[in-house]
């Protein structure tokens, strides 16, 4: 009788013993999310809002049949319009509303939220848990962090969530996140963390945690929660092309929230460090023409006369690598670091600077408002004379003007750009190059001596000053 039959049998009894083994052990390993549930949801609100929109300013429907424009009509024909209505009538007034979630910080009535929840709104509004319904009242919002901050009054014993520390959160972590979306309140969602530190467009100075919880419109402002019932992060934003969750979303980390939250109680608002600079990412090119041994820090394009980069010694092309001892190995680790440093306070910079490092201190200053933070741009034509050269681009020495409306000291304008390796890294009429292979240029013959000098056999660098913003591109040069 043979034996292989039965060889057969055992190995797929073993490898379904095995498999029945691995399920059970995967089922036992996912959290259990009730208790956490159970604890937190009630310190849990949702949040609405109105504000009054005049329907004739606002071109809305609501106006009443056949009643014109008053404010868009001659004097004359105002006074007939007005005295054909009751007396004491007033135009309809239609009432906005947003929704959204917070949750409360403490137990005399503090709840946080998102600034765009609140944003405009003429009467804020709180539901508990118990569906009472409250007036809220804004003690204080930041819009460069998103977050707002609530008062109620309902009471010193209100349910309150625990604080926990999102430094301390780690990339694979599971989280939870409660809210009120398309106005379900406490929804629940889990997921975990994707990654920290996220950058994202006109969001500077906050450190985004990215998750893949479902969150959706009615989420913003709800708590984030770590599985020991601790909130780590404020729901904010979400990257979708449909509306809904796609998989990826972004809170605020908790550790930025609070120190928001101790300003806006006392001041009303926040103030940030700066250093008024304008930086960009370090590539490999880059890297290689710094003289770095791989791409990190972030590369200063241009410094604000007067700012507090300028009077703590930075220069442009230098390569910030650390800040109060915090590496920066992307440009927008920087930002994050300089905007939690107190206005005044003095930090410890290190550059890389003519491929040596560098330890600088400084004063910080206070970061402005984002209408006073711009550059100077705009330029005026150029009469002075003109040169070609090796990088294939017409260029011309700059007028005291062009010097004075760029805030730049020294440079050359682009006149014409004809084939070759100007036109191959993009170079425009109008661009000023102020650097050229980390040398200054502060003349239509110093750029001619430099361009004839530029090696061949590595990357080098160029900065070019474009419509006011300064930038640095890399190139190399055939054989």
């Amino acid at each position: 009788m043979s034996t292989y039959p039965v060889h057969r049998w055992f190995v797929a009894l073993a490898g379904a013993v095995l498999l029945s083994w691995q399920s059970v052990a995967g089922a036992r390993s996912l959290p259990d999310f009730t208790e956490l549930v159970e604890e937190a949801s009630p310190a849990v609100v949702n949040i609405s809002t109105r504000q009054n929109v005049d329907p004739r300013a606002a071109g809305m429907p609501g106006m009443q049949p056949g009643m014109p424009d008053m404010e868009g009509l001659p004097p004359i024909f105002r006074e007939f319009f007005e005295r054909g209505m009751p007396q004491g009538q007033q135009p309809p007034q239609r009432q906005a509303q947003s929704l959204g979630s917070g949750f409360i910080i403490s137990r005399d009535g503090y709840v946080l939220t998102n600034n765009h929840v609140v944003a405009d709104a003429d009467e804020i509004f709180v539901r508990l848990t118990d569906r009472r319904e409250l007036s809220a009242k804004l003690i204080g919002a930041d819009p460069r962090s998103d977050l707002a901050l609530l008062k109620i009054d309902a009471g010193e014993d209100l349910p309150v969530v625990r604080m926990g520390r999102s430094a301390d959160l780690k990339a694979g972590e599971w989280v939870v996140a409660i809210g009120s979306p398309f106005g379900f309140d406490h929804s629940v969602t889990a997921g975990i963390v994707s990654a920290k530190g996220r950058s994202l467009p006109n969001e500077s100075y906050v450190p985004f945690i990215q998750t893949d919880v479902a969150i959706n419109p009615g989420n913003s402002g709800g708590p984030l929660f770590n599985l020991d019932g601790e909130v780590v992060g404020i729901n904010s934003q979400i990257f979708t092309r449909s509306g809904g969750f796609m998989g990826l979303s972004f809170s605020i980390p908790v550790d930025v929230a609070m120190d928001v939250v101790e300003q806006l109680k006392r001041d009303g608002t926040v103030r940030r460090g700066w250093l008024g600079v304008v930086i960009q990412e370090v590539n490999k090119d880059l890297a290689e023409s710094f003289g770095l041994p791989k791409p990190a820090g972030a590369l200063i394009a241009q410094v604000m006369p007067g700012g507090p980069g300028d009077e703590g010694g930075l220069k442009v092309g230098d390569v910030i690598l650390s800040f109060n001892g915090e590496e920066i190995v992307m440009s927008s680790d920087l930002p994050h670091a300089v905007g939690r440093v107190r206005p005044g306070e003095t930090a410890t910079v290190t550059v890389m600077r003519d491929k040596k490092r560098v330890k600088l201190e400084m004063k910080i200053g206070a970061l402005p408002d984002e209408d006073q933070a711009g550059m100077p741009g705009g330029q005026a034509p150029s009469t002075s004379a003109a040169s070609d050269n090796r990088l294939g681009v017409v260029v011309r020495d700059l007028t005291v003007e062009q010097k004075q409306n760029l805030d730049v000291q020294d440079g050359v304008v682009v006149s014409e750009v004809r084939r070759g390796p100007g036109a191959m890294v993009g170079l425009r009429p109008g661009d000023v190059i102020t650097n050229l292979d980390n040398q200054s240029v502060d003349s239509v013959a110093a750029f001619q001596q430099l361009v004839e000098d530029l090696p061949t056999d590595r990357s080098i660098s160029m900065r070019v000053v474009r419509q006011g913003r300064a930038s640095y591109i890399t190139f190399r040069l055939g054989q």
